[in-house]
């Protein structure tokens, strides 16, 4: 009865073992070729690949201290708070198995199989998705500040020799107000029922506050037609950059303001000119409270669509009421997205942000980093590499060669050694391929070339508890014992030796596993079920063929051995 049990439990785990390893159909989120993300039925393959086998990108993100300085003490913890962000972003990324863990004490490590488009992995890992909303300036407190700038740009020696303006501007300037009539300003931000917003053209700047030709900064910078609104030609931009680089033009800017640049770009007389916008620098709220975003079309273009959480509404509601009437720039990450709608009503919960020029793809990947919300600190790019699927499938040759050449040295040394016994050593060896396998794609691991390395040298450990076993038996059948009692005699005797060996390496493994990153995880991950699928195939699988052995033999009994 108690062989017909385990006879019973062998099958079974068999069974088990191919459940996990067939293939199946399951609905996943794939992006499609309108680069929206669509729910669509996929033939799922267990074992799934990584990164070294089926190609893709990889990449490594730390905190960017150019833009926000940060003690080393702080920088664990700000990458424990971003690598969630970051995970939840690529889980949206529309590749299941995409691996985002901590590397070290300062490092995030992005793997994405099977995308070969490093450049849209990047901004979509390092963009902080800032988003706020603020009041543009009506206090014309750039004009007021221009002639102070220019002063200071020109005692700092910042001019370059001939870069003033000339007279001979006045044209394209006349030209570029005719273009300011002409800007369509009907794009919305809302359609609540209880709020609104609209752009509208208000020109109304006194004389004795409009731009004055002949200043360094004044020269670069053309009023526009809303408050705050700067056109500024393209190719003047790194010396405006220069400019607002310096420390001391910075501290001399106007107080409480940010000049953030625009998305919007024009073309006048085969010049792009190019939007700037001067905001309030408090912001009457900001994106912490989006519940929702999504990627639509509009007659205005691309546009993302967001809501608001019911308490985020509500100090929307109130700060919009507070400013009916003003201008709002939506600012993501530092740049004003699109004109700046009026506000017309007190606006609730639910908005949206023009994208302009840009396509599908980019919205949803907006909409994406806006529902996985703001970093909390600036990453950077360290290291990007991109890995072909032609070296990912020659690293799976070669490492399934290696397997074969390990599995066929293995069988070809148990069965001629120690001849019949070896014969079931064999088979438990073919068990032991199939729970190790249906182990690794039960847990959804990811098969790497470490993965696999692990995996050929478990098959050679595999059959180190059957060499104990055997040497043992053979010992109590010089003895003089019976066969049944040699059996179980060395089974018995070489159990303490098999534990000991196998668990100091289960415990080595688990050292790996918790303090490696990337491939060495993938390597312990596989040593470690290698392991445990060997201590189950060796003592008890190959006890049970001896049993069934010895029930079904008749008369003396010899063992091969």
């Amino acid at each position: 009865m108690l062989l017909k049990y385990r006879v019973l439990t062998i099958i079974g785990l068999c069974l088990l073992s191919f459940y996990f390893l067939f293939p199946r159909n399951e609905t996943q989120r794939v992006r499609g070729a309108d680069g929206l993300l669509h729910d669509e039925t996929v033939r799922h393959v267990p074992l799934q690949r990584g990164l070294d086998l089926k190609g893709g990108t990889y990449l490594q993100l730390e905190v960017d201290d150019s833009k926000q300085a940060m003690p080393a003490d702080q920088k664990a913890d700000a990458i424990d708070r971003a690598l969630k962000t970051v995970r939840t972003r690529m889980e949206g990324f529309g590749v299941s198995e995409t691996v985002v863990e901590k590397q070290g004490a300062d490092r995030i490590v992005v793997q994405i199989p099977g995308v070969q488009d490093p450049e849209r992995a990047r901004k979509l890992v390092e963009e902080i998705a800032l988003l706020e909303f603020k009041i543009t300036d009506k206090s014309q407190a750039m004009e007021r500040a221009l002639p102070r700038l220019d002063q200071i740009i020109k005692s700092r020696g910042l001019v370059a020799a001939g870069s003033a303006a000339s007279p001979a501007a006045a044209p394209a300037d006349k030209a570029l107000q005719g273009l300011l009539t002409r800007v369509d300003t009907t794009k919305k931000a809302d359609t609540s029922k209880k709020g609104s917003v609209a752009a509208k053209a208000d020109t109304t700047t006194p004389d004795s506050l409009k731009i004055q030709p002949g200043g360094a900064l004044s020269s670069l910078l053309q009023q526009g037609g809303l408050p705050g609104e700067f056109y500024i030609d393209e190719a003047k931009i790194p010396t405006l950059e220069k400019y607002l680089a310096d420390s001391v033009v910075k501290a001399a800017m106007p107080p409480g303001k940010d000049f953030l640049p625009g998305t919007d770009s024009s073309l006048l007389q085969n010049t792009w000119y190019k939007t700037y916008y001067v905001v309030d620098h408090k912001p009457i709220t900001t994106g912490e409270y989006i519940t929702n975003a999504r990627p639509n079309q509009s007659p205005e273009g691309t546009i993302v669509e967001f809501e608001l959480s019911n308490e985020g509404g509500r100090h929307f509601r109130e700060e919009t009421g507070k400013h009916i009437q003003d201008y709002m720039a939506i600012v993501l990450d530092g740049r004003v997205m699109g004109r700046p709608p009026v506000i017309e009503g007190a606006i609730g919960t639910r908005g949206q942000i023009t994208m302009g020029g840009k396509g599908l793809a980019e919205a949803q990947d907006l909409a994406l980093v806006l529902r996985a919300g703001a970093l909390p600190v600036p990453l950077r790019v360290a290291e990007l590499q991109t890995i072909g699927p032609t070296l990912g499938q020659d690293s799976i040759d070669k490492g399934m060669r290696a397997m074969a050449i390990a599995v066929a040295l293995v069988v070809v040394i148990m069965i001629t050694y120690y001849r019949f016994s070896g014969m079931l050593a064999v088979g438990g060896l073919a068990l032991y391929m199939l729970y190790t396998l249906a182990a690794l794609a039960g847990f959804n691991a990811v098969l790497t070339l470490p993965g696999i390395a692990g995996f050929v040298l478990s098959i050679g450990m595999a059959v180190d508890a059957n060499v104990l076993i055997f040497e043992r038996i053979r010992e109590e059948l010089v003895r003089g014992k019976t066969v049944r009692t040699a059996i179980d005699e060395g089974f018995r005797h070489a159990m303490p030796a098999i534990v000991d060996s196998n668990v100091s390496t289960i415990l080595t493994a688990a050292v790996l596993y918790q303090y490696g990153t990337g491939p060495v995880k993938g390597f312990a991950v596989t040593l470690i079920a290698g392991i445990i699928a060997s201590l189950v195939t060796s003592i008890f699988v190959v006890r049970t063929f001896y049993l069934l052995w010895l029930s079904r033999s008749r008369g003396a009994q010899t063992l091969s051995i």
